[in-house]
């Protein structure tokens, strides 16, 4: 097992020396903004939709390595998929980081290189790190728009 979680701390350090897609997207038609206090990051989300499927998607930010990469990863897994399908993938996720997922090969197929994550769940206060950009990816795809926060009183305070 460790050398398995020496192959997920590779991936995470390399996503967050390198980000994919980490850019502004002037063609946006949706963009959130997300903010972490405790830890000190900062995350845009950008969506350029055709109609119900992300036909691109980026970030700009800056943060941890675990929520840069975070958001490298989900940008590369979610682009090209549906709204329904980044939702599905989002809870698959959200269910891995907070130890509502008690197998990881039990979901390897829909979260593909998300499951690097994993061991984030022994970490509560990294949980709202790598969960920032996906609650901002949710608030784009609502069209609000609005600021998340993980100090809100709600899910995204959670980790939910």
């Amino acid at each position: 097992m460790s050398e398995l979680r020496e192959l997920y701390q590779e991936v995470i350090l390399d996503h967050n020396k390198r980000p994919r897609n980490f850019r502004t997207l002037p063609e946006a038609d949706h963009m959130a903004e997300g903010h972490n206090p405790l830890c000190g990051d900062n995350v845009t989300v950008y969506l350029q939709m055709d109609g119900d499927v992300i036909r691109d998607i980026s970030f700009q930010g800056s943060g941890c390595a675990i929520s840069k990469a975070s958001a490298s990863l989900m940008t590369t897994e979610l682009k090209g998929k549906t709204q329904a399908e980044a939702e599905v993938i989002f809870q698959r996720f959200h269910d891995l980081v907070t130890g509502g997922m008690d197998d990881v090969q039990e979901d390897d197929e829909t979260l593909g290189k998300l499951a690097v994550f994993s061991g984030v769940r022994e970490y509560p206060a990294r949980v709202k790190c790598a969960s920032l950009a996906w609650h901002t990816l949710h608030s784009a795809l609502d069209e609000g728009g609005r600021t998340v926060t993980t100090e809100e009183g709600d899910e995204a305070a959670s980790g939910a």
